[in-house]
Formats: structure tokens, sequence, C-alpha cells
């Protein structure tokens, strides 16, 4: 079984031409439309990403998140949620390899079975980058609401924080 999960992408990927070539599909040419009309949306998605990856970094730089997470740390103990997993919940929604980052550093920290680390790991799987699905999301449309959709997504997003961390303590 083992030996079978790292031939899975190759054997989509073959599958798929054979697929193509069965149905006489001309599949340079599919392929090179398909990206001419990718080029159009990393134009307009660029200055979205871009604009999260510089917040989270500069957050990081200047010391705001470590403000943050103080200011924060009330409401974040109030609400069951390890103060130790704190920096993680607040870097998620912006950065990827960011929260990555840090929940290396949390594991290292507390070992893996800890009820920290298991917190931090629930929270990593069970969410997502809510500023980067936003930009990406929102880049192409036209009628944006995209202040709405954040706010819904940040509540639902320390929701589930909350819940995982409630659930970990019964793990």
């Amino acid at each position: 079984m083992t030996y079978f999960f790292p031939l899975i992408i190759p054997l989509i990927f073959l599958a798929s031409f054979v697929f193509a070539l069965f149905r006489k599909v001309k599949i340079y040419d599919s392929f090179t439309e398909g990206i001419k009309g990718a080029i159009p949306l990393i134009i307009s998605v660029f200055p979205y990403v871009a604009t999260v990856t510089m917040l989270s970094k500069v957050l990081e730089v200047s010391g705001f998140g470590e403000t943050l997470t103080k200011w924060l740390q009330p409401l974040f103990t109030f609400s069951g949620i390890p103060q130790e997993i704190s920096s993680l919940v607040l870097i998620k929604p912006l950065s990827g390899s960011g929260s990555i980052a840090v929940l290396s550093e949390i594991l290292e920290k507390y070992g893996v079975d800890s009820y920290v680390s298991r917190c931090a790991c629930v929270l990593y799987g069970a969410s997502e980058t809510v500023f980067y699905i936003g930009a990406v999301y929102f880049a192409g449309l036209k009628r944006k609401k995209l202040t709405a959709a954040l706010i819904i997504s940040l509540v639902s997003y320390l929701l589930s924080v909350v819940l995982c961390c409630t659930l970990c303590r019964f793990m």
C-alpha cells in the first residue's frame, strides 16, 4: 500500500492523458489555452495576495502581533484557548507558512502529546488562511462585499478555535 500512494498523482495525470487521447482532444492546445486564461487571473489576484503577505510580515516585525496577543489573552483564557497557542490563533488567518513555523515551535517546546500541542494541531488542520482565501476569491468578483465575508469568516474561525480546544480537553 505504501508503494501505491506516491503513484497516485502520476496515475491521475496518465489517466487524464489517455482519456484526452480517447476523446481526440488536442492536449497541447488545450494546455496552452488554460495557461492563457490563468495569466489574467494571476494578475488580478496578485495585489490582494501581496497585501496579505506584507500585512502578516509587518505584524511579525513590528511586534504588534505580540502586543495584540497580550491584549487578547484575557479573552482567550475566558474562552478556553490556551495561552501557549495564542500566537498561532492570530497568525493562522494571515499566513500559512507563518503558522507552520509557530506550530513547529509549539510542538518542539511542549511535545507532541501535550494538550497544547493537540489544540495547536487541530487548530492548524481545521482552519484556513482567511485573508488569503478571501483575497483569492474576491479578486475575481466584480461585486465585492469583502468586509461582511471577512467578519463572518473570522467569527466562525474563532468559534472553531474554541470548539477545537474544548474537544481536545476530552481527547
